[in-house]
């Protein structure tokens, strides 16, 4: 017994070294010199993965997000970043440069050279510098490795894509209520990693001799929309990845000032960008659906639908979301994945059944001759606690709608008859009414002797309010436009 419990403790005394040794060796090769900074450091990803993980998101992104609808502006955009990223560490990376068809103001890395920059983002850029400050910063992440590094910490391997909105579509349609922005969240990175793609990005401009004050002047820009986002339309997604981008400006403006020092003009090329942007998509694409003032229309699918009026309204991909001013009341606008049950009641039980809501009451009804199934549900939902809701079911076009109000259970009956106006709004669109909605576009205005910031945006429709159409053109909205300048507006389709 006890000559078995000496060879067993010798068996151990041998294990556990042997265990560590095999740690050091594969600490050791996963020990790798980060091409951008020269330093050692632990990455459990080769260049090989990093390029097939890109491969693989990117037909992901490009299924979900769309690719923007305009060959000239893609092949500038990529042109601009090819530039920047062939004076790069990572030289040899099978680059690619996306302009993808959101209007959310963004722009994002995956490993393995995959960079996209959204539609939503380029009116605000005052010029070709700025832009690619942007995509040289995006090039950063990439280079040291920042992108990879964030994949590898995500959840069970996957890519931090996450789909984000007011609801979460499919089998939880009543989600995280909470949500405060819309669109697409990406990888977010740490405020160091953020400074030092700052520094690469200004670095990879000075040397293709673009004006790297580009790089501080696109992070005040976003810092604005940041502070002005109850004024702008449209959410400022890239302050979800991208965090404190006034503060970031300080810390890039040396660096910046000793880039410049010694040398002649450099590119800033603001009227080249300006022709770029000019009849460029703003805000919704009406094949997704688009929204007007608080009226939802959607000339593909041929429906429309009115939300209350000042309640903010968010179009998505999943959803079409609405909140009411100063209260967490909320309405939603869906499609019914893969409905089951025979007649609309059955669908709409079952349905409700799946996400989680019990049956109040409910009945048919039929309203712009349309039949569906209209019902009062009690349930929970994350951060509201228990709320009931007025769901409306309504098969059109061979599709099911769900259009529903959320409020608290003490707060319902305030609000049921506004939920109620909602749902009996959706009608079918004509194919003439259909036919003329148009998207919103960015135009070039010359301003004129009395413009100011509000006045142009009035007269150019009411698409863009006045702190958006300052922040568009790197001014103040107190400020007078400067007369004879040639401006970014928006109008209205």
């Amino acid at each position: 017994m006890r000559e078995a419990e000496r060879k067993m403790r010798q068996a151990g005394s041998y294990r556990v070294p042997f265990a560590l040794c095999l740690l050091s060796v594969v600490l050791l090769c996963a020990c790798a010199t980060n091409p951008a900074t020269g330093r050692r450091e632990i990455s459990l990803m080769s260049e090989a993965q990093e390029i097939s993980i890109g491969q693989e998101q990117d037909a992901l992104i490009r299924q979900e997000m769309g690719v923007y609808n305009d060959a000239g502006l893609q092949s500038y955009v990529n042109s601009i970043g090819m530039t920047l990223a062939k004076l790069s560490e990572r030289p040899n990376l099978p680059w690619h440069f996306t302009v993808v068809d959101q209007a959310a103001i963004n722009a994002f890395a995956l490993p393995g050279g995959y960079i996209y920059i959204t539609r939503g983002i380029l009116p605000f850029l005052d010029n070709e510098a700025e832009l690619a400050g942007v995509l040289g910063h995006e090039i950063g992440h990439v280079t040291a490795r920042h992108a990879a590094q964030q994949y590898t910490r995500s959840v069970g391997g996957q890519v931090g894509l996450v789909a984000l909105g007011i609801f979460v579509p499919a089998a939880r349609p009543f989600g995280d209520l909470g949500a405060a922005a819309l669109g697409v969240l990406f990888l977010k990175y740490g405020r160091e990693d953020e400074l030092q793609a700052d520094s690469l990005g200004a670095r990879y401009e000075t040397s293709a001799n673009w004006d790297p004050a580009g790089v501080p002047g696109m992070l005040s820009t976003l810092g604005r929309l940041d502070e002005a986002s109850g004024d702008t339309k449209g959410v400022p997604n890239w302050l979800s990845t991208h965090p404190d981008p006034l503060s970031r400006v300080k810390e890039i403006q040396p660096q910046v000032d000793t880039l410049k020092a010694g040398r002649g003009a450099m590119m800033r090329d603001r009227e080249v960008l300006l022709q770029r942007v000019d009849g460029l998509m703003y805000g919704d694409n009406p094949d997704q659906g688009i929204v007007r003032g608080t009226t939802f229309q959607h000339p593909v699918l041929r429906f429309r639908v009115d939300f209350p009026a000042a309640w903010d309204v968010q179009n998505s991909p999943a959803q079409v979301a609405a909140k009411a001013p100063n209260a967490d009341t909320f309405m939603i606008l869906q499609g019914v994945e893969k409905p089951s049950g025979g007649d609309i009641r059955e669908i709409a039980l079952n349905h409700m059944k799946t996400a989680g809501f019990q049956m109040g009451q409910g009945d048919l009804a039929t309203f712009n001759g349309l039949p569906s199934y209209v019902g009062i549900y009690q349930g929970q939902v994350e951060s509201l606690g228990a709320v009931t809701v007025r769901a409306a079911h309504i098969p059109y076009n061979k599709q099911v709608y769900l259009v529903a109000g959320i409020a608290g259970q003490s707060a319902f009956a305030q609000v049921d008859q506004t939920f109620l106006t909602t749902i009996r709004s959706f009608k079918a669109l004509t194919a003439g009414e259909a036919e003329n909605i148009r998207p919103n576009r960015v135009d070039l205005y010359v301003v004129r002797a009395g413009d100011t910031w509000a006045s142009i945006a009035e007269r150019s429709g009411g698409a863009v309010k006045a702190a958006s159409l300052a922040i568009m053109n790197h001014a103040e909205v107190t400020s007078t436009p400067q007369l004879g300048t040639r401006i970014k507006i928006v109008v209205g389709g």
